[in-house]
């Protein structure tokens, strides 16, 4: 039996393939080797259950882009699956797989943060760094939020804007610089806000601060891919998924050719998987 496992800092999916068809699905805590050690990590595994005949395991997930860090999660499953050969991937190539299959393409994920890949259909051949949200991560919930926060801390935003948003978080000036300066996961703080974006996309402050955003993206990330303009553009994520019209508003300024957007990637990863 196979299984797949498809990981963010929040939550892991496990899949379980037996002869190409998916005979069991399981949720544990996320699993990231920056922020957790091998103890921690065999700890989350070992609350699988039903797992045990698993003889492969295809592992993918967020902060598994280094060979260190690939190492610390191969030792893991090792321990609680010792006759088990595992394959540890980069959540950007479970993204390239589960959209473009085999095909080539450019592969995007859009959430919290941003990522881009260009892939030939096995391997990624370029990537141009994400950078996280301060330098980086155009497009991102974590970026859009940042500047909504930003504009309405210094009097940019309008009125009526700023007037909703106090009505609808309760979070005054000292409160917001302690959460996005002193406190963990200052990102997902940010990207929270996206929600205030959705309620109100038909504000033009709002419609254009989503669509500029993505159009950043588009500039610096994806026109640096070679022939970016022949390639279908694919996006995982919840960002590109709830904000797929003003994404492709953008790609269409932009003169770009986008492909299938979807919220998550793991329906995609077992079609490869059972394909290949």
């Amino acid at each position: 039996m196979i299984a797949i496992a498809e990981s963010g800092s929040t939550k892991t999916d496990w899949v379980l393939l037996n002869k190409g068809s998916v005979s069991l699905r399981q949720q544990t805590l996320g699993i990231n080797p920056y922020h957790q050690n091998t103890s921690s990590i065999i700890k989350i595994i070992s609350s699988l259950e039903g797992f045990d005949s698993v003889h492969q395991i295809f592992f993918y997930g967020a902060g598994c882009a280094t060979d260190d860090k690939k190492l610390l999660i191969k030792n893991a499953l090792l321990k609680q699956f010792p006759k088990a050969t595992s394959e540890i991937n980069s959540d950007i190539l479970a993204a390239a797989r589960s959209v473009c299959g085999n095909q080539k393409g450019i592969a995007c994920i859009m959430g919290t943060g941003s990522n881009s890949c260009l892939y030939d259909g096995k391997n990624i051949l370029h990537n141009v760094s994400p950078l996280g949200y301060i330098l980086g991560d155009e497009g991102s919930g974590a970026v859009m939020g940042k500047k909504l926060i930003a504009d309405i801390l210094k009097n940019i935003a309008p009125e009526d804007l700023k007037n909703s948003f106090y009505q609808k978080y309760d979070l005054k000036y000292a409160d917001i610089i302690n959460k996005v300066y002193k406190e963990e996961a200052p990102s997902r703080f940010l990207a929270q806000f996206t929600v205030f974006l959705s309620e109100h996309l038909q504000h033009p402050y709002i419609s254009k601060l989503v669509t500029d955003s993505f159009t950043e993206f588009f500039e610096r990330n994806i026109k640096q891919y070679e022939h970016y303009n022949k390639l279908p553009i694919h996006f995982i994520g919840s960002i590109a998924f709830y904000f797929k019209n003003e994404l492709e508003f953008a790609a269409n300024k932009s003169n770009l050719s986008l492909g299938k957007i979807t919220k998550s990637p793991l329906e995609g990863l077992i079609h490869y998987h059972v394909e290949n």
